[in-house]
Order: C-alpha cells, then sequence, then structure tokens
C-alpha cells in the first residue's frame, strides 16, 4: 500500500489545498480506511468508530491487542449523546471546563459503538480535541472517529508525522501532517461510570483541576504500579507501553547523586562497548560525562519535558542505543503523566540512589 502524505498549510486554514486534504482524509474514512492526523496531544491513526471492520484495521496496522479499547473522538456534545448512554451531570460540568481539549471521559456505551472499537467492553472513551486540524478530519470523516496513537504499539508515541511515516508508512492509507504537536504526551482519561470518577490515566489536566470543578476525583492504583491482569478499561493501562528499543532505567533519588550514579553506570556500560543514552534536563546535561546526553526540557516548566520526551526516545532509537539512563519527575501537575509514561517505557525498573 501507498501512503498518501499530505501537509496542512497552518498559516492558511481555509485554503483550498487543506480542503481538499480534508475532503481525501474523509473520504477515505467513509470508506473504511486509515488516517493518522495530529492531535494537540499525539498523532492518531483514524477510523470510522461505528465500523467494526475498520476499528479491526486499526488493531492489525498497529499489532495492537484486541482488547486494549480505542478513544472516540468528536467535535460536539450532540454527537456525545448518540453513543452513550446517559452523561452524568458531572460530565456535562467537566465538558464545559476541558472540552474541547487533552481530556477523555468514560462512559456505559449504546449499542451503535461495535466492541471492536471498545475492546469488548461495554464502555466508551470518548474525546472531543481542541486541534482545528483533528477537528476537520472527524468532522470530514463522520464525526465518530477512533484514534489511539498513531504508533506501532508498544512504541513511543508519535508527535510529528514523520513518527507515524516511520512505524506505519505503507500499513495505512493517509497521514495529514500538521506539524509538531503541542502537549506530547496522551489525554487524561476520567472514568465516570463510577462514583467518585476515577482517572485511569494522568495527563495535562490534572487530578486537582478536575477536583476543582466537581469535587472528590480518585486515581487508579495502576497508575504508579505495575498492571494487573484485569482488563483494561481505558489504552495504556495493562500493556508495555512508549517502549525504546533500548534497555531503559529510571534513576530517582536526591539529584547530585542521580547524576553521579548515571555517570557511573554510563561508563562501565561504555566500557564494555555499548552505547549509552541519557535523558537530562536543562538544569544537568552539563554535568554528564559520558553517553549521548540529551536536553528534554526545563524543571521550572514541565510542560517542555512532556512535549520532548516520546521524540528523544525515537531519536534513541535511530542512534541504537543498547541502554538509556533517565532522571526521575515529579508527580505533580503534567509531571504525574510524564512519570506514568517513563515508568511504562522501563517496564517500570527504577533505580533508588
Amino acid at each position: 500500500m501507498d501512503t498518501i502524505i499530505k501537509k496542512i498549510d497552518k498559516l492558511q486554514p481555509n485554503s483550498e489545498e487543506n480542503k481538499r486534504i480534508y475532503e481525501k482524509a474523509g473520504a477515505i474514512l467513509k470508506k473504511g480506511g486509515l488516517v493518522a492526523f495530529p492531535t494537540e496531544t499525539v498523532y492518531g491513526l483514524g477510523a470510522d468508530a461505528l465500523n467494526r471492520e475498520a476499528s479491526e484495521k486499526i488493531y492489525a496496522a498497529k499489532g495492537r491487542p484486541s482488547d486494549n479499547p480505542l478513544i472516540v473522538h468528536i467535535t460536539n456534545m450532540e454527537d456525545l449523546e448518540k453513543i452513550v448512554e446517559t452523561i452524568p451531570k458531572e460530565a456535562y460540568i467537566v465538558a464545559e471546563k476541558y472540552w474541547p481539549g487533552p481530556l477523555t471521559m468514560i462512559f456505559e456505551k449504546r449499542e451503535i459503538v461495535p466492541y471492536e472499537t471498545t475492546g469488548g467492553l461495554d464502555t466508551v472513551a470518548v474525546r472531543m480535541p481542541s486541534d482545528e486540524t483533528a477537528r476537520e478530519v472527524i468532522r470530514a470523516g463522520g464525526g465518530y472517529i477512533a484514534a489511539p496513537s498513531a504508533n506501532t504499539s508498544g512504541r513511543p508515541s508519535p508527535t510529528m508525522a514523520g513518527h507515524v511515516e516511520e512505524d506505519l508508512g505503507g500499513r495505512i492509507d493517509m497521514i495529514v501532517d500538521g506539524g509538531a504537536v503541542e502537549i506530547g504526551v496522551e489525554s487524561t482519561i476520567l472514568d465516570m461510570t463510577v462514583t467518585p470518577p476515577m482517572i485511569l490515566r494522568p495527563g495535562k489536566i490534572t487530578k486537582e483541576m478536575l477536583a476543582g470543578v466537581i469535587g472528590e476525583v480518585s486515581e487508579d492504583r495502576a497508575i504508579i504500579r505495575p498492571d494487573s491482569g484485569v482488563a483494561p478499561k481505558a489504552p495504556g493501562m495493562k500493556y508495555r507501553h512508549y517502549a525504546p528499543k533500548a534497555e531503559l532505567s529510571i534513576v530517582e533519588g536526591p539529584a547530585e547523586l542521580v547524576v553521579g550514579a548515571i555517570n557511573q553506570m554510563a561508563v562501565g556500560y561504555i566500557s564494555k562497548g555499548y552505547k549509552v543514552g541519557i535523558i537530562g534536563t536543562e538544569e544537568t546535561v552539563e554535568k554528564y560525562r559520558a553517553g549521548v546526553v540529551k536536553n528534554i526540557g526545563t524543571r521550572s516548566d514541565e510542560a517542555t519535558i512532556a512535549r520532548h520526551l516520546y521524540a528523544i526516545l525515537r531519536e534513541f532509537d535511530a542512534e541504537n542505543m543498547d541502554y538509556i539512563f533517565s532522571e526521575s519527575f515529579s508527580t505533580g501537575g503534567i509531571g504525574n503523566a510524564i512519570m506514568n509514561r517513563l515508568l511504562k517505557a522501563a517496564g517500570h525498573h527504577v533505580i533508588n540512589v
């Protein structure tokens, strides 16, 4: 299969060429094809969410386990009401504040949503992205687009069109190139079928932000510990995700001890002929003495760290690293999402110093 790649001109959003790109993407989606497109979080691999055969194509293209549910992307509240049984009042409050945006909510599904889209569950995960390119593709494709991250299952999520092409080129119909994404980690997932509502995956919309508008919010323990064998209710809960090819370890402890330990381990592995990558921050990169050191961002603005995380893991893959050592990050705000992704990428391998 030849994958069509078309770049959106964001400086002229209403250009005729952009319109032709969206029309082409919509036609492919309506025929049951696969189209990758940017959202504000990561690139998604889109298919008609109400077409069971189309959803099955997503799993096949990604090599994704069939019990890992997909997120249905919409552009308005009226469309939500057509695919879910009930919408709790708290969901309306949250939607008023944070939709469109990087937040997914889980509801009891209506029969119109096939089990192939929900991973066999009676619940459906729904999101309303804010990225205008995403919204145009969703509207063009019929309004209900299932779209997990547009990568080979288990690999770091794509934050640029080139990452999608690297993983899925020749396996999907089209890639809509909207440039680099804004946030860089996937949406927060909030389960609205339980009381109090429960965060199943952390993201830019934090527990504190949600509690500020609806009161008590709980968090699933699997966010910070290895997942159990329970069927996942949301994407990313059960399987190893975001992983580079190299063995990734997170080094945790006081900053000076972390830098010293990483330097020592890097020298040791390099002396044995291995290639070593180090994920440091603006505050620490100059303190590392060996290996390939990459600056992931600044601790004074952890949004920069989230934005660069997956791209750096992919860069290390391209450079054929054998081992990667990363500093740990705070678990406040978006730092909780960063550590959740890092822990999964590392298979929960943490070195305490």
